[in-house]
């Protein structure tokens, strides 16, 4: 369980580099991007097929199965690019960002699993490191004229939490099938920019080439990633250590020059570290009890 945990880890990993994968992509619109980036995504699936093929490819998929992962990954981008729309981004940002909290009080319905109160702490925690990051020190602002977008962020939250759960209820399920949730999520998200964008493709080599690694990691390997951790690992605490993502990916922007270090970033480093490692606290070996000699 603890090597599923820490492949699931190596996802939030990965999404750290989106900002700056996204920011150096130039003004390629949302789902244009997301078409693109999915393709690349789907070739990564394709890949490892060749390379590790599934061991029984008569097993059927459940349609249950097909539901919950295109609802998941198209249906998060899709509302996630929906509330930055209709809200400003901090707030939209923060109400999303409650996925991984979702994930951990949610994980006590599951079968089998047990919420401890070290998990939800260690949430808050990250929660709280959260909102240093995205709000950069401000105060927010809600604003009943963004109803509509806050909504779409919390759809978005509940979504994806809602898809790390009941992918776990299938864990007989190839990580193979993620694939195909990646293509299917690239024509869809193909068919969303047709309808609403305004084609602009990268401009130049660099532009480029920050689209293929957005494909390659926080598009595409991450979510097979985070498959094999919500399905074999220990979920309450890769949902606590997801607050990391928004962590790591300031720290990325930093060690890129693209800003600035802060005592708010050590805070919330702090506050995340800290909230991941409570979280684990279930996973770390305990010492054998000792029991002493009577006379």
């Amino acid at each position: 369980m603890g090597r599923a945990t820490l492949i699931g880890f190596s996802a939030v990993a990965m999404w750290a580099l989106l900002a700056l994968l996204t920011d150096a992509s130039g003004q390629v619109p949302p789902f244009l991007l997301s078409a693109i980036t999915f393709a690349i995504g789907t070739c990564v699936g394709l890949a490892a097929r060749l390379v590790m093929p599934s061991r029984d490819k008569s097993r059927k998929v459940p349609p249950q199965v097909w539901l919950i992962g295109i609802a998941g990954l198209f249906g998060y981008h899709f509302f996630y690019f929906t509330a930055l729309r209709n809200a400003p981004a901090v707030e939209a940002s923060l109400i999303a960002y409650l996925w991984p909290l979702l994930i951990v009080l949610g994980s006590a319905l599951m079968p089998g699993e047990r919420l401890a109160w070290n998990h939800v702490v260690g949430a808050l925690l990250g929660l709280a490191g959260t909102f240093l990051i995205v709000t950069k020190g401000g105060g927010l602002a809600f604003d009943a004229h963004y109803a509509f977008g806050y909504t779409m962020a919390a759809v978005c939250a509940l979504l994806w939490s809602s898809y790390s759960l009941l992918s776990r209820r299938f864990p007989s399920v190839p990580t193979s099938i993620v694939t195909w949730f990646c293509a299917a999520t690239s024509v869809l998200s193909l068919a969303c920019h047709l309808l609403l964008e305004k084609t602009v493709l990268p401009d130049g080599p660099g532009q480029w080439l920050a689209v293929i690694g957005l494909g390659l990691m926080p598009v595409g390997a991450a979510f097979y990633a985070w498959d094999i951790g919500v399905k074999r690992g220990n979920i309450q605490v890769l949902g606590a250590a997801s607050y990391a993502a928004p962590l790591l990916s300031t720290l990325v922007l930093i060690a890129a020059g693209v800003a600035e270090p802060s005592p708010r970033i050590l805070a919330a480093c702090v506050l995340i570290t800290g909230g991941a490692a409570l979280a684990a606290k279930s996973l770390l070996p305990r010492r054998p009890a000792t029991g002493g000699a009577h006379a």
